[in-house]
């Protein structure tokens, strides 16, 4: 799908300023032990037609409302992902401002997670 200007504006704005990895870096973190929440940022419909197995569904509509409810923690690692990367470096922004810390958008998104080998539901 062919994303306006308007939209792709708000996108790189948001990425010169929000914390990024690709699948490698998501998978390097886990090889270290390390424990961040994956936070799948899509709609409804898409989360119901596939997902990484343990991903938690807080889609870009509410995520907002939600997030302190479920998780507190403003410094705890939080992976975002969506279709393809752009609504998670949105949503990784809108965190930031919100006091969360550790907000990383997932660079590739869900297209480079069905590739990456890890489980999926």
């Amino acid at each position: 799908m062919p994303h306006s200007s308007g939209f792709l504006k708000l996108v790189n704005d948001a990425k010169a300023i929000v914390k990024e990895t690709d699948v490698t870096g998501y998978k390097a973190m886990l090889t270290r032990g390390e424990t961040p929440v994956l936070v799948d940022t899509r709609e409804d419909n898409e989360f119901a037609a596939g997902h990484v197995k343990g991903a938690v569904h807080l889609s870009r509509g509410i995520i907002e409302r939600d997030i302190e409810i479920k998780y507190p923690d403003k410094s705890m690692p939080l992976v975002l992902y969506c279709g393809g990367g752009f609504r998670s470096a949105l949503v990784a922004e809108s965190l930031g401002k919100m006091g969360y810390t550790n907000a990383i958008s997932l660079d590739g998104g869900w297209k480079a997670l069905k590739e990456s080998g890890l489980d999926l539901e």
